[in-house]
């Protein structure tokens, strides 16, 4: 039996941030729920909300000791992207390295992405 091949993987620093945002919750979480939606001047947006639940069709990502549920609409456009989270100067912030992101605004809010192939799904399991 081939194993799935997984949506999205986190980094230590995703892990560790997303392990702190759940424990602040004011209710049960059972994990982060990520997805894309459209807008923005470069056309969609990354999308993150408390999951009190896994929803019918969705993706459960373990990694790191967390779980992330991708919003079955994103998985073509989210497939093998790397979640982290990093801290500079002026920011602290969720980045998506993404290799199917094409581009994206300047002010970072926004990004063109192209989904996968879904025939390209089958030779990746």
């Amino acid at each position: 039996m081939a194993s799935k091949f997984q949506v999205l993987s986190l980094t230590d620093a995703a892990a560790t941030r997303i392990k702190a945002i759940i424990a602040d919750a004011d209710r049960p979480i059972a994990g982060l729920r990520v997805g894309v939606k459209n807008g923005g001047c470069a056309g969609m947006s990354y999308t993150m909300e408390y999951a009190e639940a896994q929803k019918p069709g969705e993706d459960r990502v373990e990694d790191r000791g967390v779980t992330v549920f991708v919003d079955p609409k994103a998985l073509l456009f989210l497939l093998g992207t790397q979640m982290d989270f990093q801290t500079s100067k002026l920011s602290s912030q969720f980045v998506f390295n993404n290799p199917n992101q094409t581009s994206a605004c300047g002010c970072g809010e926004s990004v063109a992405i192209t989904p996968v192939n879904p025939e390209a799904i089958g030779a990746r399991a």
